[in-house]
């Protein structure tokens, strides 16, 4: 079975105390975070947008969150990770890959290769009626394969573990930034293409 999950960058948190963030690195982007989880991811992706913050907000809180709300878009360092659990390979995004770029992939079936990050670099290319997915297309190796519309069926589902996600941020941030929940999530929205039609 392939499987392809959102994922988010996760460094370190150690030192971050304007909410609650657990411990760990990030899981999967979906519905079954809790809500420290939600919280960390919300910090660490804060933290990479930190230079977009407004540093004259006197609360730290609105001020970190500031540098998602008034930006059309934010990064989201990480993106898909693939992996085909019958033989173990696994796809995973490569550096400076950003989350919000996932409808890139929507467009291998018209031959498109989308950039996947570096170091290694993952690819993705058509071969034919078979897609076939690279854990680093600079090294020969094991690859994953699967035809154009299991792809699609799978980058729906990926669509609905971000939509589930948008719902526990909405509920993270009532109790959490409250004066600006409904904007956080509008952004979060915006920024990762969740809810937009169409293909690019």
């Amino acid at each position: 079975m392939i499987v392809i999950r959102p994922v988010p960058e996760s460094p370190s948190l150690d030192d971050f105390t304007l909410w609650p963030v657990g411990s760990g690195p990030s899981p999967p982007l979906g519905g079954e975070l809790t809500s420290d989880q939600v919280g960390a991811v919300v910090a660490r992706i804060a933290c990479y947008n930190e230079s977009t913050a407004d540093e004259s907000l006197a609360d730290p809180v609105a001020r970190m969150l500031s540098g998602l709300l008034t930006e059309d878009a934010f990064v989201v360092a990480g993106g898909l990770r693939v992996e085909d659990t019958a033989t173990g390979v696994v796809l995973e995004p490569g550096c400076c890959n950003g989350l919000e770029e996932w409808r890139s992939w929507l467009d291998i079936e018209f031959g498109e290769e989308p950039w996947l990050g570096h170091d290694p670099t993952p690819g993705a290319e058509l071969i034919g009626t078979t897609v076939r997915l690279h854990p680093d297309a600079g090294q020969p190796g094991p690859v994953i394969e699967l035809p154009p519309a299991d792809l699609l069926t799978l980058l729906a589902g990926v669509q609905r573990d971000l939509l589930a996600f948008l719902g526990l941020l909405a509920n993270w941030a009532d109790r959490y930034a409250p004066g600006s929940a409904e904007a956080l999530v509008a952004a979060f929205d915006r920024a990762l293409e969740i809810t937009a039609a169409g293909t690019r």
